[in-house]
């Protein structure tokens, strides 16, 4: 069992930076594929960015390429995401998730879900 917690949400300026942390438990933290996901007011929830259970391997949405950096701390069992450059279309809850594979880009194969944080980027 994982448990996910999500911080660092918050408004913001068009053109500025947040940084969203998520805080894991559960001994098979590390070996878990992770990543953060958005939804938007009427949309349907997506994939911003994944990132192996080693950290080698990582996936990053065509929108928010060169703008976000996803990273993970095993030791710690923390999963960031570093935003910049922030655009009014990313404002959205965001999600941190767990996958029992050790990579998958696929909402689906998320087993575990933060209770998400929001982001407003206004213009």
């Amino acid at each position: 069992q994982v448990q996910l917690v999500e911080s660092g949400g918050g408004l913001v300026q068009a053109g500025g930076s947040l940084r969203l942390s998520c805080a894991g438990s559960g001994r098979t933290f590390s070996s878990y594929a992770m990543g953060w996901f958005r939804q938007a007011p009427g949309k349907e929830r997506d994939v911003v960015s994944v990132i192996s259970w080693n950290g080698g391997s990582t996936y990053y949405a065509d929108s928010v390429k060169g703008r976000f950096t996803i990273s993970r701390d095993n030791a710690k069992k923390t999963l960031s995401l570093q935003m910049n450059s922030l655009e009014p279309e990313d404002t959205a809850v965001y999600y941190c998730a767990a996958s029992i594979r050790p990579y998958s880009v696929r909402l689906n194969e998320y087993n575990y879900w933060g209770q998400g944080t929001q982001v407003t980027v206004s213009s």
